[in-house]
């Protein structure tokens, strides 16, 4: 049985519920159980960082999660499958214009705790104040903060929704999402990984499925090079 965590959270590469999981995530992990001829179990949940900790506590055998310093530490990644960005939202008032803006005294970020984001930001802003919770969106209307950062595709929804907000268009970061193990697996195991990605990558498996999944706007990541394979 290959046990594999998906992350529900990120509505880019993960649809529908716990019971009945779909997505470009799910796809993967479905192939991944063919190609070694073992059934998949699907172990969901709703937010990266319990995807993470279900991998690392041996819960899972399989992740998909941005590759991060902070969790690289733990997890054998691939090169990424996709790319998506990272970006703000703000109050339409905001005089924030561009992430530069952000990292600034007495500027309050909320953040979805754990996330790929969470992290980086974790890493680079130096004078903003990061507001960690469950979900970053509610922590961002309740507290009256300054920014809320976030998945640029929920991100824009989140806007249109609410006229009295803006979308700072310019990403803060690329979110680079792969496949992951534990570092105890084998360099054959990991290698077996990575080959598999580029090849869904190169013959369009990764593409169709978030055509399918309704994202086809999300960037495919380019091929990995021999330095990152």
């Amino acid at each position: 049985m290959l046990r594999v965590s998906i992350n529900l959270g990120n509505p880019v590469l993960a649809q529908g519920t716990p019971a009945a999981p779909t997505g470009v995530t799910v796809d993967i992990a479905r192939e991944v159980g063919a190609r070694l001829g073992v059934p998949v179990e699907l172990v969901c949940f709703d937010a990266a960082h319990r995807s993470f900790e279900a991998l690392v506590s041996g819960t899972t055998d399989l992740c998909f999660l941005a590759i991060e310093p902070a969790r690289a530490e733990s997890v054998a990644f691939t090169a990424p499958y996709v790319e998506i960005e990272g970006v703000y939202v703000v109050p339409d008032a905001s005089p924030i214009t561009g992430p530069a803006d952000v990292d600034r005294p007495g500027v309050r970020v909320a953040v979805n705790g754990g996330s790929a984001y969470d992290l980086f930001l974790t890493r680079t802003l130096r004078e903003a104040t990061l507001v960690r919770g469950e979900d970053g969106i509610e922590s961002f209307r309740e507290q009256g903060l300054e920014a809320v950062a976030g998945i640029r595709q929920p991100m824009t929804a989140f806007v249109a929704e609410n006229p009295d907000l803006r979308l700072v268009e310019e990403r803060f970061m690329a979110i680079r999402q792969a496949v992951g193990t534990t570092r105890d697996r084998s360099p054959a195991t990991v290698g077996f990984l990575g080959e598999l990605v580029e090849e869904l990558k190169k013959t369009g498996f990764v593409a169709d499925s978030l055509r399918r999944a309704g994202q086809a706007d999300v960037t495919v990541a380019p091929p990995a090079t021999p330095q990152t394979h």
